[in-house]
This record gives structure tokens, C-alpha cells and sequence, in this order.
């Protein structure tokens, strides 16, 4: 795997975590109505079913690939076309206002485990991963050292988006309930 393709992949991962779906939905969300702690877990459970995706789909597209071409180009086309009618779709819905309230987890636990379970029922995630990691980088070439450098990268990649928003908590909330606390 040369580094322009990390870099490339770094890129465009960046730029599909940042863009808002429902796993960014619910880390604002949770920032809004928790504490840093809950809202910092339930991103590393974001960034879990991530990785997650990343190792399915290394794992199985590596077979698939190696097995069954025809199918494995069929699986890249339509994951790109479904990408490309999610993009539309945002594109054509303009903004929507939206009520977030985050109800507070229990545990830091539970906020993991809320991060996970959003970022694994999301299928545009899976999709993204089928259409991109191939697409970038030689599935049949991906051995331990690349699987644990995309690893790492597709970490460091999210913890860079969504890091922010877990710092980012009351502060904005405050300013619609008192104003005069954000001339300060």
C-alpha cells in the first residue's frame, strides 16, 4: 500500500466522518446533554464500528475479490451508485430543523456502547467502506502490517473529527438560554 492511497483514504474518510449523518447526530446530541466523559466514550464506540466495517470489509472482500470478480465489481458499483443517492438526497433536501436531546447514559459504558450500535446500524457506513477501501487500495496486497496501519489511521482520522464535538459540550447550549453568559 503506497502512501499516496493512506493518504487518499485518510482524505476521504475525513471528509464522509465530518459530514453529518446519524453518528454525528448523536455524538452532538450526547455533547449537548452530557459531560464530557459519556460524550468521549461514545465516540471511541463511533470509531469501534468503524473499525468494525474497515475489518469486514478487508476480510471479506479480500475472498470475494480473489473468488468471484464479477460479483465483487457489482458490490463496488452499486456501493458507489447507493453513495452517490445519498449524496443527492442531501443535496436536495436542504436543511431540515431538527429537536436534539440527548437523554444522559447511566455509564461511560453504556455511551460506548450507544456509539457502537449507531455506527454498526448504519448501513451508509458499511457501503462507504465497500466502495472506497477497494477503490483505493489493493485488497489482495492488504497483509497485517497495512491492515494495522488503516487501522490506526482510520482511528487517529476519526478521533481528529470527533474530538471537537466532545469538547465542543455546553458551551453553545448555555448561549441560547442566557445570552449575557456568552459576552463573557
Amino acid at each position: 500500500m503506497s502512501f499516496t492511497a493512506l493518504l487518499a483514504y485518510a482524505a476521504a474518510l475525513f471528509i464522509a466522518a465530518a459530514i453529518p449523518g446519524p453518528g454525528i447526530t448523536a455524538i452532538v446530541a450526547r455533547a449537548l446533554g452530557s459531560n464530557f466523559r459519556e460524550t468521549f466514550f461514545m465516540g471511541l464506540g463511533l470509531v469501534l464500528g468503524d473499525m468494525t466495517y474497515l475489518t469486514a470489509v478487508i476480510l471479506g472482500l479480500a475472498f470475494v475479490a480473489q473468488t468471484f470478480t464479477e460479483v465483487f465489481i457489482v458490490i463496488k458499483v452499486a456501493g458507489a451508485l447507493y453513495l452517490c443517492y445519498i449524496a443527492y438526497k442531501l443535496w436536495t433536501a436542504g436543511l431540515l430543523p431538527q429537536d436534539i436531546a440527548a437523554k444522559k447514559a447511566s455509564s461511560a459504558g453504556m455511551s460506548f456502547l450507544s456509539g457502537l450500535l449507531v455506527t454498526l446500524g448504519n448501513p451508509k457506513t458499511m457501503l462507504f467502506y465497500v466502495a472506497l477501501v477497494p477503490t483505493l487500495i489493493n485488497i489482495n496486497s492488504v497483509g497485517p502490517r497495512e491492515y494495522c496501519t488503516l487501522l490506526a489511521t482510520t482511528f487517529v482520522v476519526l478521533l481528529v473529527v470527533l474530538c471537537p464535538i466532545c469538547c465542543w459540550r455546553r458551551g453553545r447550549a448555555s448561549c441560547s438560554s442566557s445570552p449575557a453568559r456568552c459576552r463573557r
